[in-house]
């Protein structure tokens, strides 16, 4: 399905107002035209399913109605391939104390999720660079760790997770376990799982380790990234690391770390 956007017309606009009015954010006749009231609806059900409240049903939107079934290419001619300049070396730069063996088994498949979402200019193969260092600077994609913020004392792992609903959809036990933070932005929660498989093209409601899988993870740092990648090209254009960071963490956590391995890979392809 292609991006859609208000002023479009067509069959493509209908198959999106419906499943709006399945949804239940959608009220009227479907007619094909994506006026106000269509971008009315899907700002209210990007908010009601905490994603990027901008009004475009981009891949995440797409994938939440069951209109996004499959990886789709997503191709454009704005931005020149800059992939081929991320060597092993260009990138073992960014992550000082990391063995490069990591780096050389997992960046193949960093750069093709990128490629596969059309993330290929340099700022944002940096951000997305710089993200893994701060979330794993191991460069590996990883299983969340137990802690206090989990795990109950004395409870089982993952237990406080298991009836988190809002965030997280989980519906009770064994969710909190099934559904932890993995890969490298810590994909977290049922909802999230059911949302971005299909995004992938993996189904990771029923194979929630296909997440730390080296080639998915890969997708799914890409697929998350692309949801931010306007807003995070303006901050990153503007210097703005915090902002940056800010658009895939929610705050500041690790952007000592972010702005460090973005800087040195500046300096390296310099």
């Amino acid at each position: 399905m292609p991006t859609l956007k208000q002023g479009d017309t067509g069959e493509k606009v209908s198959d999106l107002q419906n499943a709006l009015l399945r949804a239940g954010y959608l009220s009227g006749t479907v007619d094909g035209i994506f006026g106000p009231a269509t971008t009315a609806a899907i700002i209210d059900y990007q908010k009601a399913h905490h994603l990027s409240d901008d009004g475009i049903p981009g891949l995440a939107t797409l994938a939440a109605l069951q209109l996004w079934t499959t990886v789709k290419l997503v191709k454009s001619s704005t931005f020149t391939d800059s992939t081929a300049k991320f060597t092993v070396d260009v990138v073992a730069s960014m992550f000082p104390g990391t063995p490069k063996a990591n780096i050389k088994k997992n960046l193949p498949g960093v750069l093709d999720g990128l490629r596969t979402f059309n993330l290929v200019d340099e700022p944002m193969i940096l951000m997305a660079l710089a993200t893994i260092r701060a979330e794993t600077a191991s460069f590996t994609p990883v299983k969340e760790g137990i802690s206090k913020y989990n795990t109950s004392p004395g409870g089982r792992s993952f237990d406080l997770y298991d009836d988190r609903a809002e965030g997280l959809g989980n519906t009770g036990y064994p969710d909190g376990s099934k559904y932890p933070g993995r890969g490298y932005v810590q994909l977290t929660g049922r909802y999230n799982y059911a949302l971005y498989g299909p995004i992938v093209g993996c189904d990771l409601i029923n194979n929630p380790e296909l997440a730390c899988d080296a080639k998915i993870a890969g997708l799914l740092l890409a697929a998350f990234l692309v949801k931010h990648a306007n807003r995070a090209r303006t901050a990153l254009i503007a210097g703005d690391m915090k902002q940056a960071r800010k658009l895939v963490n929610g705050g500041k956590h690790g952007l000592d770390n972010f702005t460090d391995a973005y800087q040195r890979g500046q300096t390296a392809l310099a």
